[in-house]
């Protein structure tokens, strides 16, 4: 447990710090570096990393839980009395939308078997199909059917997890598959490393901007908890409850540990509502998430 909790610390903190580090000397250099990697470096990431994991249908299973556990805790934190602190939209989607790609890869890198791999990218799918698609409509306001349609035919096309994967299967169907993995496995891992840093110089530059008074810890307290503690809790009950092989529990909590993800902010910038919500969430729950996530990984791995 000790070797997997100091394997995820080291793969993720150096790469944050020095992003945080850049990002305090220039706010701008996140900008220019996220869209070729997002562009080009993800996609050839994906791909490396299902082919060295394999592929099967247990993406299919992932992907499906991501909308299901994601579809609840929105309508519930809507709809529920008690859950005032999650009124906002912002802080709905961000209690249960998790940085999967560059968080909770490594997260399954350190702590799961090579075949979570798929199951963790298959998570990472499906949330962040849902999440585009839905996110602009819950934080922007209402949009009509034809451009709801597009957005979601435009998030589908355009998701770098779909280009990764439809290289993927292009690759394994063909004789040079496992050459093709072998070939693919460092630069995959080199690409989360650079992505981490983009994450970092993010956090740099929204530390430098200075957090808002009302997206310190204590005013979001009630989300911090929901998206660190009880979204992997829930995932964990429901892949239990849906009779799951262990794996694939262990997997899908796991991302469900990652810190709320920085497409939110994204989102809240591209529409002009909730910013300081959004970069509040994903600053502070990313930094308490390098406890509680290998937590939740010795969890899970002690009880499997």
């Amino acid at each position: 447990m000790e070797v997997s909790i100091l394997r995820f610390l080291l793969e993720l903190v150096p790469s944050l710090l020095i992003g945080f580090w850049a990002g305090r000397r220039q706010e701008t250099l996140s900008t220019h570096l996220a869209a070729p990697l997002v562009r080009f470096g993800v996609p050839i990431s994906v791909m490396g990393l299902l082919l060295k994991g394999g592929l099967s249908g247990d993406m299919l299973q992932a992907a499906g839980l991501a909308v299901l556990a994601i579809g609840l805790v929105l309508v519930a934190a809507a709809r529920l009395p008690g859950l005032a602190e999650l009124a906002s939209p912002t802080l709905r989607l961000g209690s249960c939308t998790g940085n999967t790609a560059y968080f909770g890869v490594p997260l399954a890198l350190a702590f799961l078997p090579d075949e979570a791999l798929p199951i963790s990218i298959g998570y990472d799918l499906g949330a962040t199909l849902l999440v585009w698609s839905l996110g602009p409509l819950l934080i922007g306001g209402q949009v009509d059917g034809s451009q709801r349609l597009r957005g979601l035919l435009s998030s589908v096309a355009g998701s770098p997890a779909t280009r990764g994967l439809t290289g993927a299967l292009l690759v394994q169907a063909t004789p040079w598959s496992a050459s093709v993995a072998d070939a693919l496995w460092w630069p995959s891992r080199c690409v989360i490393l650079l992505a981490l840093m983009v994450v970092g110089m993010r956090l740099g530059s929204i530390h430098r901007q200075g957090i808002a008074p009302e997206a310190r810890p204590l005013q979001l307290l009630k989300p911090l908890v929901a998206k660190l503690l009880l979204y992997p809790l829930l995932l964990w009950l429901l892949a239990s409850l849906l009779q799951f092989k262990p794996l694939m529990v262990q997997a899908v909590a796991l991302q469900g540990a990652a810190p709320t993800a920085i497409s939110l902010l994204l989102i809240a910038e591209s529409v002009g509502a909730y910013q300081e919500q959004a970069a509040g969430l994903v600053f502070w729950s990313t930094l308490l998430a390098l406890i509680t996530a290998p937590a939740w990984g010795v969890l899970l791995q002690s009880q499997f």
